[in-house]
């Protein structure tokens, strides 16, 4: 049986407390047949989130995590913290945590083993500098982030797999539908049956069908698109 398709929204630092308003509208949508709806605001309102969509057809997942499970790591969030707080996803390996606070690959799979151990799904991302693209690198550097951040008992219920080519986050471009096409085929050759993943990269109503219609595509990572419910809405419609 097929999985749904996901649609995850990631807000990174964004939203305050007057922002429960978008998740609102979120909460008064249909549910969609097939498609999985999941929210990741910043820590600051998790727990918030999480309580208000509890038993709702929208799912509240968390940015980010420590690896350890607790510890004198001040100002860190552990796996087991989240999932308290709601959380049934976690992101780990954003390329602006990979770029912005020098996460290697052995980092991430550390990550995504704490997600495992706190009982909840990590969307683990991977993906090419505009550079390395040019170079004709792509592949080589998705098999390596792979290689190296996947837990080597990753089974397909506890972790998804997010492409995200680096220089199309929040930038406005997005690469052909042959390039996803090609990318997520390596993906899923490397990973085996079973694992979801999902396109991350300046993802819009515009586009979204398209990207979904992809082979290998099981869903999208969005980010900017995902602060406004009724872009986010359009976005999960296309997957439907």
């Amino acid at each position: 049986m097929k999985s749904p398709t996901l649609i995850a929204g990631n807000w990174k630092m964004n939203g305050l407390q007057a922002s429960i308003s978008e998740l609102d509208l979120l909460l008064g949508s249909a549910a969609l047949a097939g498609v999985e709806m999941l929210l990741c605001p910043p820590a600051t309102l998790l727990a918030g989130f999480a309580g208000r969509a509890r038993g709702s057809h929208v799912k509240i997942g968390a940015q980010d995590c420590h690896w350890a499970q607790g510890g004198a790591h001040t100002g860190d969030i552990s796996a087991d913290m989240l999932a308290d707080a709601g959380a049934s996803h976690i992101i780990v390996g954003h390329s602006e945590r990979r770029a912005d606070h020098g996460e290697s690959d052995s980092l991430v799979r550390c990550k995504a083993e704490a997600v495992a151990r706190a009982g909840c799904i990590a969307i683990l991302c991977v993906g090419e500098t505009l550079a390395e693209r040019d170079s004709g690198q792509t592949l080589d550097v998705i098999s390596r982030q792979l290689e190296g951040s996947v837990p080597g008992d990753a089974a397909p219920q506890g972790l998804v797999i997010a492409y995200e080519p680096v220089w199309a986050i929040g930038t406005g471009r997005t690469p052909t539908t042959d390039q996803v096409a090609a990318a997520h085929a390596a993906i899923a050759g490397r990973m085996g049956a079973g694992f979801r993943i999902l396109y991350g990269g300046s993802v819009k109503p515009s586009n979204a069908a398209d990207l979904l219609a992809v082979p290998h595509v099981d869903g999208a990572l969005v980010g900017g698109a995902s602060l406004k419910a009724a872009d986010f809405l359009a976005i999960a419609g296309a997957a439907a």
